[in-house]
């Protein structure tokens, strides 16, 4: 019983963790040189970052929440699903109905670097404060088993 959520622990503290050091350190960084040169290393960033590991952290944050709160009873599974929900809507829809468009307009070079970085590094931040806040729900979780 106690695996399931600290999978979902750990998953939601990777993605966290990813999202967060792109907005304070990748996306700063990329806006102190030439927005060509920027526009140049995201577009590889979008291709390598789609590997396994994103995969596993990215889809089975929520759904280890979710499943552990099937599996868990009382105030455990509320905290639980709730975590899952925060991810799913913080996370997943916001990456793929906001940061992903961005990304291939970015990749077709259809969105300047000056538009585009604000608006992604504050979506982005949307990102990562949800898989933080799952996170912590999950943590409480814990804390009711």
């Amino acid at each position: 019983m106690l695996v399931l959520p600290l999978i979902a622990l750990v998953l939601h503290g990777a993605l966290a963790g990813l999202f967060y050091a792109f907005s304070m350190s990748v996306m700063p960084a990329l806006n102190a040189v030439e927005p060509a040169q920027a526009e140049t290393v995201m577009r590889s960033v979008n291709k390598k970052i789609l590997n396994p590991w994103l995969y596993v952290a990215f889809l089975g944050a929520p759904v280890a929440a979710l499943v552990a709160g099937l599996f868990a009873d009382g105030p455990a599974a509320v905290w639980f699903f709730a975590a899952a929900g925060v991810n799913f809507v913080g996370s997943f829809v916001v990456t793929v109905a906001i940061n992903v468009p961005m990304n291939n307009a970015v990749d077709a070079g259809t969105m300047p670097w000056k538009e585009y970085s604000p608006r992604w590094t504050a979506w982005n931040t949307v990102r990562a404060a949800a898989s933080l806040a799952g996170l912590a729900l999950v943590g409480v979780g814990l804390a009711w088993l």
